[in-house]
């Protein structure tokens, strides 16, 4: 018996807008503001499914626990299509999806927190970590204990080669077995036609221009040699005179820091303005004394730059980076590369401007010495003395002279000259 399929079905499944949305390269904050922008987009258009294309090595664990809020949070269908390799902060947002298929060849899990410096992550990090990939596979109803070995050694699964000091990382096969895999297609073609949308409208959402240098900005490597190049710039601009090449890179570097987090999402505009006022007052320092409006204005600088930081403990290790950097080539331009360099002796001072070269402050008047002479005015204790014909400025040796008194020089340094007064005998 032929069975009827009434048209309004029919055409319903063909009206029917499937998002295919790549999460590809390093997970930081760029990418969850792409993905935010994507799943937005889909919701506002009342799209059936999105399918996240991941092809991840993994990434920052605070950006991937947004990404994983932001799959469970939608009422869409998401599908994490494993399209290679989805490690580390791409094994736990492939978890929050609501289904997982993978290519042939691909590669899930060896999900273990690590810190900047490639060293393994405090234990309260790593608690956290264990628990939030427990968690994703619970809520996605799958065994959390494969989790649990992504993230640590210490769980052991031998049939998986997992335990005894190795996470573990699920292959096509393995993932389809123990049920972190709900089917193997060999492309996304395939993949669409299993899920039953072959007659839908694909509409796939790719990265702009902006998100690409926003995601390339914002990586947590490219941070701190953003604020190296800026701080280096701004160093060696002092030592040279005008505005040229190296304070324009230094500032472009920190405007691009600031642009790439504007875009990405994770500063306003109230950290370039507050930015801006800082250096503002470290320029108006130069003409104003005293020293307070330069320590604000340093304030400033540092308080926008963790404003514009998704994450204060990357933002303090890239600024003591930073700084560290400064202070070494600074170092080097000085000591090293201001005497060999023919650049660096245009632009830093290493004459010394001593007596032995020519160079006189002031007149020493050695001549002065063992002469005698009238107070002019009362020495308290400087004032004016009467040698022969000319009047000398001198300072006593720390006593009350009356005027009219007779003096005697005993010292002269530079400008300063130093009389004695002489005690008449008695008859």
């Amino acid at each position: 018996m032929a069975s009827f399929i009434p048209e309004e079905i029919t055409a319903a499944k063909e009206a029917e807008t499937i998002y295919v949305v790549p999460v590809e390269e390093t997970v930081e904050k760029g990418l969850f503001a792409f993905l935010n922008r994507a799943v937005s987009e889909a919701e506002k258009n009342q799209a059936s499914a999105i399918i996240f294309e991941v092809n991840t090595p993994g990434g920052a664990v605070d950006a991937a626990g947004e990404i994983g809020k932001l799959f469970t949070s939608t009422d869409l269908r998401t599908i994490a299509f494993v399209n290679k390799q989805a490690l580390s902060a791409g094994a736990f947002i492939s978890l929050n999806a609501d289904e997982i298929y993978m290519v042939p060849g691909a590669t899930m899990g060896s999900a273990a927190i690590i810190d900047q410096s490639g060293n393994a992550a405090d234990k309260k990090a790593q608690s956290y970590w264990l628990a939030a990939m427990r968690s994703a596979a619970q809520e996605s109803g799958r065994d959390p204990i494969y989790a649990e070995a992504m993230a640590e050694e210490s769980v052991d699964l031998p049939e998986y080669g997992a335990g005894k000091g190795a996470l573990l990382t699920l292959t096509t096969e393995q993932a389809l077995e123990v049920g972190y895999s709900e089917g193997t297609v060999e492309n996304l073609e395939q993949l669409i036609e299993t899920l039953g949308y072959e007659n839908a409208t694909i509409k796939r959402v790719d990265e702009t221009f902006a998100e690409k240098v926003a995601r390339f900005i914002t990586n947590p490597v490219v941070v701190p040699i953003l604020l190296s190049i800026g701080s280096l710039g701004l160093v060696v601009e002092l030592y040279s005179p005008g505005f040229g090449i190296p304070g324009a890179m230094g500032i472009t570097s920190l405007l691009l820091f600031f642009y790439g987090h504007l875009v990405a999402g994770l500063a306003g505009y109230e950290a370039l303005i507050l930015f801006a006022v800082g250096i503002g007052l470290l320029i108006l320092e130069l003409f104003v004394p005293g020293g307070i409006i330069g320590i604000i204005g340093f304030i400033a600088v540092i308080a926008s730059f963790f404003l514009a930081s998704g994450n204060v403990v990357h933002m303090g290790i890239s600024l003591l980076i930073a700084l560290f950097v400064a202070i070494l080539v600074s170092i080097l331009m000085v000591k090293v590369m201001g005497k060999r360099m023919k650049f660096f002796r245009k632009i830093i001072l290493t004459d010394s401007t001593s007596t032995e070269d020519g160079y006189i402050s002031n007149k020493t008047r050695t001549e002065l010495v063992g002469l005698e002479g009238v107070t002019v005015t009362a020495l308290r204790p400087a004032g004016t003395v009467l040698i022969g014909d000319e009047r000398i400025d001198v300072v006593s040796e720390g006593s009350f002279i009356q005027k009219d008194k007779k003096v005697k020089i005993v010292k002269a340094e530079g400008s300063r000259i130093v009389v004695r007064e002489l005690v008449e005998s008695e008859d």
